[in-house]
């Protein structure tokens, strides 16, 4: 066993014998190589001769070959990762590349949390609803567009009530009054069949005027 021992540990030169070595020696376990983007290459999957590495607490270690740069990262059992493909030389962090992923990842999460997609939701009225009905529906409605979303309003006439459009039209307009506070209209009523249909969406807050200072 000691002569085996003395067999890995002998200097060499050559990088790919170094590598020859390390593979046979029974105590060397393989780092994580991955197939990943090559915004990301990671240990062996990085070609470049040269390489600007910079360490896991973000000290820059200066300029070196990659089989240094990988020997470091391996000592720290450590990742080395290419962070800067485009860079010249290539920018590569040494790290732990599965925190790393988790903290992407986990970045990544939170900007899609933040883009909130709008709906459109639907409050139907009808010609004859009465005023405590409206407020009703009003306060729904009110939630959806506090919430940013819009808001598609619709009035079906069914049978003679197409006699009764302005009554229609009417409901309509202290619908969106008791809204006032928190939407505005977007799309007059129109007719669309049978139906009238409003679209409403929430009301932007405007910025404070800065008052300027007395002289």
């Amino acid at each position: 066993m000691a002569s085996a021992i003395g067999v890995h540990t002998k200097v060499c030169d050559d990088p790919l014998d170094r590598w020859r070595i390390r593979l046979s020696c029974p105590f060397f376990i393989m780092r994580r190589c991955i197939p990943i983007s090559k915004e990301n290459q990671l240990n062996e999957e990085i070609r470049d001769k040269e390489l600007r590495v910079i360490d896991e607490d973000g000290t820059m270690l200066g300029v070196m070959s990659r089989t240094e740069a990988l020997d470091l990262a391996a000592e720290r059992n450590l990742d080395l990762v290419n962070i800067s493909p485009n860079a010249n030389p290539p920018v590569c962090k040494i790290l732990d590349y599965g925190k790393y992923r988790y903290e992407l990842q986990k970045k990544e999460k939170e900007a899609k949390k933040k883009q909130k997609t709008t709906e459109v939701k639907e409050i139907r009225l009808s010609t004859f609803i009465e005023d405590h009905d409206i407020k009703v529906k009003a306060n729904t409605a009110s939630k959806f567009l506090k919430e940013g979303d819009k808001l598609k309003v619709s009035l079906r006439f069914r049978g003679r009530e197409r006699d009764y459009v302005d009554k229609g039209k009417d409901v309509m307009t202290r619908f969106a009054a008791f809204l006032d506070e928190v939407g505005v209209i977007e799309k007059p009523a129109v007719f669309e069949g049978r139906s009238l249909t409003m679209i409403m969406a929430p009301k932007q807050e405007k910025p404070e005027k800065k008052e300027k200072p007395s002289e």
